[in-house]
């Protein structure tokens, strides 16, 4: 896969100790999708100031939000391909390079916030019919949508705006602070809190430029990560309430009294059959998952 993972929520912590002979300064180039203004790209400046600090200013990284490497996809293959050092995109992105991920788009998977960092950090209403959604491409939430009644539609974040406004599309699901963020609320008359999926984002880099970086460095690198992810879940948390004011100023109806369960039993087993079809041991992860308390 040619990808190392760095990411926020699943790999362990460590400790880093540095000498006082060091190497030449590293910058590492590090893009995303979202604006200046997201949670993202506050925690990459976090990530940054956690890694300068291990690092004595020895390894830092070079911020390129807003798509400016361009799309999620593209960004992964420039990290593969050695002409990105590192990216941060949704899980939906990586699903095709390993199928198990799909196993974090099966709507209604976790219960809540708190069961959905939970799983991470451990082991393991309306009408949708004919509906025009702007969907990640994660064949499970493709799949659910269809269910739905809906006509789920792919399409790269940079063209979500303008596809809202041009009517291409009639709808998209992001998290609150993205959608935020973008600015959708200019191009969206209502908000249904739907709480049907939770998806983490995931940190990667090129696999050749982090086996080349010392031991001391990967350590740092992969603690500051995790550290700067936390502080993303924190600021998360405290900008909804906030998000949701926004968008009700903005002209926003936000709909919170949503029936989940109606849509939960709508959707039957089908996504979760499809996940346990496509990956060997998916029965045992959906069962790890609804166990975690």
């Amino acid at each position: 896969m040619k990808l190392r993972s760095v990411t926020y929520a699943l790999l362990i912590a460590g400790v880093a100790t540095f000498s006082t002979s060091s190497l030449a300064a590293q910058s590492l180039r590090f893009g995303y999708e979202t604006s200046q203004t997201d949670s993202q790209h506050i925690a990459a400046k976090k990530f940054n100031e956690l890694l300068q600090e291990k690092t004595k200013g020895e390894l830092k990284l070079k911020l390129f939000p807003d798509s400016t490497l361009g799309n999620a996809q593209a960004m992964i293959s420039g990290v593969r391909g050695g002409t990105i050092d590192m990216e941060m995109s949704g899980s939906n992105n990586f699903t095709g390079l390993s199928p198990v991920i799909n196993l974090l788009d099966v709507p209604f998977l976790f219960r809540d916030t708190a069961h959905a960092h939970k799983t991470l950090d451990g082991k393991v209403g309306d009408d949708l019919k004919g509906l025009k959604i702007r969907t990640n491409n994660s064949p499970m939430n493709i799949a659910a949508f269809k269910v739905f009644g809906a006509n789920p539609i792919p399409m790269p974040f940079a063209e979500v705006y303008t596809g809202l406004e041009t009517r291409t599309i009639d709808a998209q699901e992001h998290p609150i602070n993205v959608v935020w963020s973008a600015k959708f609320y200019e191009v969206q008359k209502y908000l249904s809190l739907t709480h049907h999926a939770y998806s983490p984002l995931l940190v990667v880099i090129n696999k050749a430029k982090f086996d080349g970086l010392t031991p001391e460095f990967q350590q740092a690198l992969i603690s500051s990560a995790q550290e700067a992810g936390s502080y993303q879940r924190k600021l998360v948390a405290e900008d909804q309430q906030k998000i949701i004011d926004g968008m009700k100023e903005a002209g926003v109806e936000v709909i919170t009294d949503l029936d989940r369960k109606a849509f939960s039993d709508a959707l039957g087993t089908q996504v979760r059959d499809m996940f346990v079809k496509d990956v060997p041991q998916g029965a045992d992860l959906l069962k790890a998952v609804d166990e975690v308390q």
